[in-house]
């Protein structure tokens, strides 16, 4: 292992309110193994199965509610002078990434932070640059909008090819409830949705269609120094999700993947990006390409995938980085499987997929090697030397499991109403062809066909 210096403590900051974010209790575990005094600023007034961490050292308070950065720093600096010296602040969710970048130079003193630009974290974060990002650099991404009404949005809806993806470009900014992503399969539905920009608060884009299959979605994690070079890093292949197809990591490979790797690395250095990133890839089976869909400016939840045979991961790398220390160069690790045993069930249970882990073709014609047997497993959850959060969080997804059975059966043996009729809506118009301003982004330098093109029958696929 390498020597770290236990003297310098971590701070975990977590905006958003989810109690179960495993990711979270994977750094407090990670760190606080070391020997390392981990710390948290969690955005749930529950702190759910990370606050039974044995690792952890204390959970600092949070006013509740969106905070703005003036409030942030406050909060922050509270927890700094509880702590009585100087920290590693890492954060651990979009929002937080951004808050923490934008408030470094207030924050020097108190905190260590990677030397980044500090509005660089939003900027790739929103979906609607990043797509104009891809195509300055040169990176596979998927066709990409943003209509200026709803009537455009219904029109380009068709234009692209229907289904499309819909995205709200700035998702750490959504009401809750509202989903960040919804597969739009009417001219209608993508009006409505368009009708929502205010709720929103940002802009709406709708994104050609990329179909999910088994093995076509990989992902990147590295931590990132001066001009974005990696010191730690490696891509691996999502085997399953949930949601199935489009959620997060419920189990995934670590494989290497040259087209994965080389993009991650050209779009770090172009931005000079600095600190831990997370990048998620869709796979066209047409072109052979990997679109870049997402790119996250913190750990990705699966971060522990990426654990070398000496026990560095990315949020070891980034205190060994800013206490001075030497990041060693990885050893081993490709072949490890991670497993977030709660959402693995699921999934299971939903596409009827066993747990296994045979080797299987990939839809990329077999570049990508099937999961290596045998190769050690990563679990999200339990944990022998730390098994508190496990059952926690089992606990708290039976009780979950049995309210939702117990509403349902109450529901089928309740007297229904009288039925309410209601007229049926009016049919949309087909929308009349929007002025000539266009705002496709054709990000992929091998989808650059005309708009005109696009109209007339190419079948258009998104992520």
């Amino acid at each position: 292992m390498p020597s770290y210096d236990t003297e310098v403590p971590v701070l975990l900051l977590r905006l958003d309110p989810n109690p179960f974010h495993h990711g979270t209790l994977g750094a407090v575990r990670s760190l606080g193994r070391t020997g390392i005094e981990v710390h948290a600023v969690l955005g749930s007034a529950r702190h759910g199965p990370v606050g039974r961490c044995r690792y952890l050292h204390r959970v600092h308070s949070l006013p509740h509610g969106r905070l703005p950065d003036g409030e942030l720093e406050r909060a922050l600096c509270a927890a700094s002078d509880a702590i009585g010296r100087p920290a590693v602040l890492i954060a651990m969710d979009d929002r937080s990434a951004i808050a923490v970048a934008a408030l470094s130079a207030r924050l020097g003193g108190r905190f260590l932070l990677p030397a980044m630009d500090p509005g660089l974290p939003g900027r790739v974060a929103d979906k609607a640059e990043l797509a104009a990002l891809c195509r300055a650099t040169g990176i596979p991404h998927p066709t990409t909008v943003t209509p200026a009404s709803s009537a455009e949005a219904a029109y380009e809806a068709t234009a692209l090819g229907l289904p499309v993806v819909a995205k709200w470009s700035r998702p750490w900014l959504l009401p809750a409830g509202m989903r960040s992503t919804t597969l739009v399969r009417s001219p209608r539905d993508a009006a409505e949705l368009f009708e929502r920009t205010e709720q929103a608060g940002s802009r709406l884009l709708l994104q050609r269609h990329l179909p999910g299959r088994r093995g076509t979605d990989w992902f990147f994690h590295g931590y990132a120094a001066e001009r974005g070079s990696f010191l730690l890093g490696g891509a691996g292949r999502k085997e399953r999700s949930w949601p199935p197809r489009t959620g997060l990591t419920a189990v995934g490979t670590w494989l290497a993947n040259r087209d994965v790797e080389e993009a991650a690395a050209r779009l770090a250095a172009q931005v000079d990006y600095r600190g831990i990133l997370d990048l998620d890839f869709r796979l066209d089976t047409d072109t052979g390409a990997y679109h870049l869909l997402d790119f996250n400016p913190r750990p990705g939840a699966q971060f522990r995938l990426f654990t070398d045979d000496s026990g560095l991961d990315v949020v070891r790398a980034q205190h060994l980085h800013l206490t001075g220390r030497a990041v060693p160069a990885q050893r081993g690790g490709a072949g490890r499987v991670f497993v977030a045993e709660n959402y693995a069930v699921l999934s299971a249970l939903v596409a009827g997929a066993s747990l296994g882990r045979g080797r299987s073709r990939s839809p990329d014609g077999g570049r990508a090697p099937g999961p290596v047997r045998g190769g050690p497993v990563e679990r999200a959850w339990f944990s022998a030397d730390d098994p508190a959060p496990f059952f926690a969080m089992a606990a708290a997804w039976f009780t979950r499991c049995v309210r939702k059975v117990w509403l349902r059966a109450a529901r089928a043996v309740l007297p229904a109403g009288p039925p309410v009729r209601t007229a049926p809506p009016a049919p949309l118009a087909p929308p009349a062809p929007p002025p000539a301003r266009r705002s496709a982004v054709p990000s992929d330098p091998r989808d650059e066909r005309s708009v005109n093109d696009q109209r007339e029958g190419n079948p258009c696929t998104t992520s």
